[in-house]
């Protein structure tokens, strides 16, 4: 006899029914639920969400994205305590970098951001990227919902920064942020232009001591190269500031940037209108997932797939004419 698809423990109304009064163990419950890649576990999470929409949506979804080195866990860490202190509830989902051979992560988020761990008013979620796009865990946009349910009011979206594509994240937040490093003289070497065009704002950390003239002549450099790109929005032209993380110098302008921002764009309806574009993107993003899966589930097209895969590689059938077989094979 198999077991019953809600057992005791992932009662699903109990669930949310705590998570909603921001009981921390029904939020991870429900957050292993969504990140979770078994069928059974897909229903409840499903039903769990479609549960909380109404609570959801009221939080200010921030990304923050930059290069390994550039002090994001230290900059979250200190942003996240004056967010705090100034009587907000800040959620951190952190993606850490997964193996591309193993699929392990480090994991360490908790230790990072130590005095966040153990703020009452935090929350902090590490969860591996596993090879997403943009280096962002798949589940991510469901775990900001559910974060939403639970009470809090800012949700902090921390991106791997190693190279990939981040316009994943910056579709699933209100505000996009890029912190960069002070150079010597390099500032632009490496940047991709991608980033600067889908950046709400650029803040050049590490601006303490004898790094604060270099992250002055920096956000120089990096001013000059958004005069030469179009603003995604009329109501707004990406800013760049300097700030530490580590001394907290900055961080209360930078807030009152983004406070800015929220106020223009939810003037000029653009705030709705991009989340609501943000759900459609999520939608069919979601439906392309199932038709993978299902296609990959397929009898005849897993019967057929080793003999196209072995074709396409040695070269003697075109990848266009494989794509359609394996269509045609499917129905579509």
């Amino acid at each position: 006899m198999s077991a019953p698809l809600v057992s005791p423990r992932d009662n699903i109304d109990d669930i949310a029914e705590r998570l909603l009064n921001g009981q921390r163990a029904a939020l991870a419950r429900g957050i292993t639920l969504v990140e979770s890649k078994k069928p059974e576990h897909r229903v409840l999470a499903e039903a769990l969400l479609t549960k909380l929409m109404d609570a959801t949506g009221k939080a200010y979804r921030i990304g923050i994205t930059g290069v390994p080195g550039v002090g994001k866990s230290t900059t979250i860490d200190t942003f996240g305590s004056n967010l705090t202190a100034a009587g907000h509830k800040v959620a951190v989902l952190a993606v850490d970098p997964s193996s591309t051979r193993t699929g392990g992560s480090i994991l360490g988020d908790k230790t990072r951001m130590a005095r966040l761990a153990v703020d009452q008013n935090a929350y902090i979620r590490p969860s591996p990227s596993a090879g997403t796009l943009g280096g962002v865990a798949a589940k991510t946009r469901e775990s900001m919902l559910l974060c939403e349910a639970a009470g809090f009011d800012v949700i902090l979206v921390e991106t791997v920064g190693i190279g990939q594509s981040e316009t994943t994240v910056a579709q699933m937040v209100d505000f996009f942020l890029v912190l960069m490093l002070p150079g010597a003289g390099d500032e632009l070497q490496g940047i991709k232009k991608g980033v600067l065009e889908i950046a709400d704002l650029i803040a050049v950390n590490k601006a303490e001591g004898d790094g604060l003239i270099r992250a002055r002549s920096a956000a120089s450099e990096y001013r000059a190269a958004l005069n030469i790109l179009a603003p995604r929005s009329k109501h707004w032209s990406p800013p760049v500031v300097t700030i530490s993380g580590l001394a907290n110098e900055g961080l209360d302008d930078l807030w009152s940037q983004l406070n800015i921002f929220k106020e223009r764009m939810q003037a000029s309806e653009d705030w709705e209108k991009k989340r609501s574009e943000q759900q459609l993107s999520w939608m069919w993003g979601l439906l392309n997932e199932k038709m993978q899966t299902a296609l990959r589930a397929n009898p005849e097209i897993r019967a057929a797939l080793p003999d196209v895969e072995r074709d396409v590689r040695s070269g003697s059938l075109p990848a266009t004419a494989a794509a359609s077989m394996l269509a045609n094979l499917f129905k579509i």
